[in-house]
């Protein structure tokens, strides 16, 4: 069986999920990823909807692409038009890119009651695009609509739709579950039916997620003969998303022996890189490539995988160019302290009363609210102050918050004060800020800088409130979370309080320290 080939929807079919938008210039940028990754395929956009695919094919057609084949996605031609005064298709052809993907109708009920014409015009919509296309020198891809519903409503006109594209010369018929509620089981059934029927044309699949079966019908598909495969990085899409890319290439080539890309190791890089471009966080939970993918919890589980990593991980972490994360929390044993405290440079030995007292802590504190599953730097912290490595950066003397508003709400600022010892001396600072995390953080900042001129290059980029007891409403207790980065270093911190400002000024405190303590 031959290894399939990849096609990646992400710069259009992906930008119709919620909260998916990209410009110009990051669908370029991630086009050059993705070609460097080794996609086959690489979809720009419709070049018929709206200005912005227009301009990215402009720019595409004066660059080098070294694996990839850029297609411009749009439709057949309208019914009771010609094709060649179709403005629609016009704009696919001037896209300039050697491939084009059309869409059709394949279900009677969309033909008739969207559309609105008879099956015979449908069919020649179809074929008369795909000849006009091929014509001026295009390879073809028709991605047959809604198929899986329309074979289960009328098999012989679902399969004349695909006639009509094979026989005006498409190099490929997409069998799409554009509804994303078709089995697995089915799309294998009707996927092999259509390969027997049309043994010389490459069959396709293009599946969406709504059942949650996008990668599991994707892979039916191509078990069942299809030879292509359509997806996005990270399932984007609208609804529930289409088939995840970034789950089924390493299904593909680390499961089943198809090289479908030339480094899988490059696969969690390239995840996160175009999470970073949709302004999007990086699923934690994602298969493959999301941070806890290779993370243990549970006391017996981190202690099996120091000793055989397989034991609990169906795939080395590094496949994929992700890695392996022992958590600590209150499930936590030895192992998990030890693993831990090592990857920090900070060795311990098993059984010793430094681990029982830190194991002891770590318990007591995520009873009352913490948790440094993903605080890794207060962790850190943790385990100096055990022991006794610990070296504050100053002595806290004082610190308050001021919020004045108007009643008009024209005027509002919002200061703090913060009074350190600090080398031997005190200091004693105010900052305004857009609130009061940001004043704190700023007159904090101030105080420390003079010593500490590193600080400036110690970023705050990320900020996440939690109610940890919502039924005592407003008096709920707070668990705060800062991510701060120095270059291409991140880290992050915890803090819990009653008081929002109190938990996030532990957080900024500790943010901080491990920021500016030596490595």
């Amino acid at each position: 069986m031959p290894t399939p080939a990849l096609y990646d929807t992400t710069l259009r079919d992906g930008t119709q999920g919620s909260g998916v938008s990209f410009s110009v210039e990051d669908k370029l940028r991630i086009a050059a990823r993705l070609d460097a990754f080794g996609i086959g395929y690489i979809e720009g956009g419709w070049p018929g909807s709206n200005p912005k695919d227009i301009a990215f094919f402009a720019a595409a057609a004066t660059r080098t692409w070294r694996h990839a084949r850029l297609a411009a996605f749009g439709s057949t031609r309208r019914g009771g038009v010609r094709v060649q005064d179709d403005a629609q298709v016009g704009l696919l052809l001037a896209a300039q890119t050697p491939v084009v993907t059309i869409v059709g109708k394949s279900w009677r009920l969309h033909v008739r009651e969207v559309l609105g014409v008879e099956e015979e015009e449908n069919r020649a919509m179809i074929s008369d695009t795909v000849h006009h296309l091929r014509a001026a020198g295009r390879e073809v891809f028709y991605d047959a609509e809604h198929f899986f519903d329309g074979f289960a409503d009328d098999p012989a006109h679902a399969l004349g739709t695909l006639r009509a594209a094979a026989e005006a010369g498409a190099h490929a018929l997409v069998l799409c579950d554009t509804n994303g509620g078709t089995l697995p089981a089915r799309v294998a059934v009707v996927t092999a039916a259509v390969c027997a029927a049309f043994p010389d044309v490459q069959i396709g699949i293009h599946t969406h997620n709504d059942g949650g079966l996008g990668v599991a019908n994707a892979l039916a598909a191509l078990q069942a003969g299809a030879t292509q495969v359509q997806g996005t990085i990270n399932g984007y899409g609208e609804r529930t998303g289409n088939c995840n890319l970034t789950t089924l290439i390493p299904l593909l080539q680390a499961k089943l022996g198809w090289e479908v890309v030339p480094d899988l190791a490059q696969l969690t890089e390239v995840s996160r890189f175009v999470d970073e471009l949709a302004n999007l966080p990086p699923d934690p939970r994602a298969p493959f490539v999301g941070d806890h993918a290779f993370a243990h919890k549970g006391g017996l589980h981190a202690h099996a995988v120091q000793k055989l990593a397989h034991s609990y991980e169906h795939l080395d972490p590094a496949t994929v160019g992700n890695r392996q994360r022992i958590l600590v929390s209150e499930l936590s044993g030895q192992s998990n302290v030890l693993s831990r405290a090592a990857a920090l440079g900070l060795p311990l030995e098993k059984g010793s009363p430094e681990v029982a007292r830190i194991l002891r802590r770590i318990k007591e504190l995520e009873n009352e609210g913490w948790e440094f599953e993903a605080a890794e730097a207060s962790f850190d912290l943790l385990v100096r102050r055990a022991l006794g490595r610990h070296h504050p950066l100053f002595e806290l003397l004082d610190y308050h918050c001021v919020f004045r508003r108007d009643g008009a709400g024209l005027q509002q600022n919002c200061e703090a004060t913060v009074k350190l010892r600090l080398g031997g001396e005190i200091q004693h600072t105010v900052a305004s800020g857009d609130g009061p995390v940001h004043a704190l953080d700023a007159a904090l900042r101030k105080a420390l800088r003079p010593l500490h001129p590193a600080i400036d290059g110690i970023a705050l980029t990320d900020y996440k409130v939690r109610i940890i007891d919502g039924h005592r409403a407003t008096a709920a207790r707070t668990r705060v979370h800062i991510t701060s980065q120095c270059g291409s270093e991140s880290w992050s911190t915890v803090g819990v309080s009653d008081n929002i400002i109190e938990a996030s000024w532990q957080a900024l405190v500790e943010g901080l320290e491990y920021g500016l303590a030596p490595r």
